[in-house]
């Protein structure tokens, strides 16, 4: 996992909604921005995006910039593909955009590794935290609150920084183009 205190790497991309370019920049002057890393069809995104669409809204009008961002190989998985996001985010009724890495250049870039993948930044663009939603997965039983990662986003909106122990994001893993996986994908 990338180490907390590493800067927002910056990115460029498009809005699967409206085509227009949105970058890192966008952001600038929020306290927070949450980056989530997410697919059309994976289960565990499925299982978790009423309660990604219930933190949009909570925070929306606060200090926190959200913005999803998906890299699957929409060639070799078409359920991930920029028209399918668009439905998702309709489905889901997200405010925040849903962007498109076709280069998968900013999954590398942030060490992505599964979906759903959550990157915490505070007001200097620190990583402060790269962990999970909740302790929920699919057909395990416990219901989904985003516990762990509301807590997180409080505290970095209050001024603190969470707590350093983080347990890692769970979830299908990011759906590499054939030979542009990462040093750190572990396939």
């Amino acid at each position: 996992m990338v180490e907390l205190g590493t800067l927002m790497p910056d990115f460029h991309l498009p809005d699967v909604s409206t085509g227009d370019v949105v970058s890192s920049e966008d952001f600038e002057g929020k306290e927070a921005v949450l980056v989530i890393f997410l697919c059309q069809h994976c289960p565990y995104v499925r299982h978790v995006a009423d309660e990604l669409a219930r933190i949009g809204k909570y925070y929306e009008g606060s200090e926190l910039g959200i913005v999803a961002i998906s890299s699957n190989d929409a060639e070799n998985y078409p359920e991930d593909n920029p028209e399918n996001l668009d439905d998702m985010g309709q489905e889901y009724d997200f405010n925040f955009p849903i962007l498109y890495d076709e280069s998968q250049d900013v999954a590398r870039d942030y060490t992505a590794s599964c979906t759903p993948d959550f990157f915490l930044f505070n007001k200097k663009r620190e990583l402060v935290y790269r962990g999970q939603l909740d302790d929920s997965r699919p057909d395990n039983g416990k219901a989904v609150t985003g516990k762990d990662l509301r807590e997180a986003i409080d505290k970095v909106l209050a001024g603190r920084n969470p707590d350093d122990k983080q347990i890692p994001s769970s979830g299908c893993s990011i759906k590499w183009k054939v030979g542009n996986e990462p040093p750190y994908y572990k396939g």
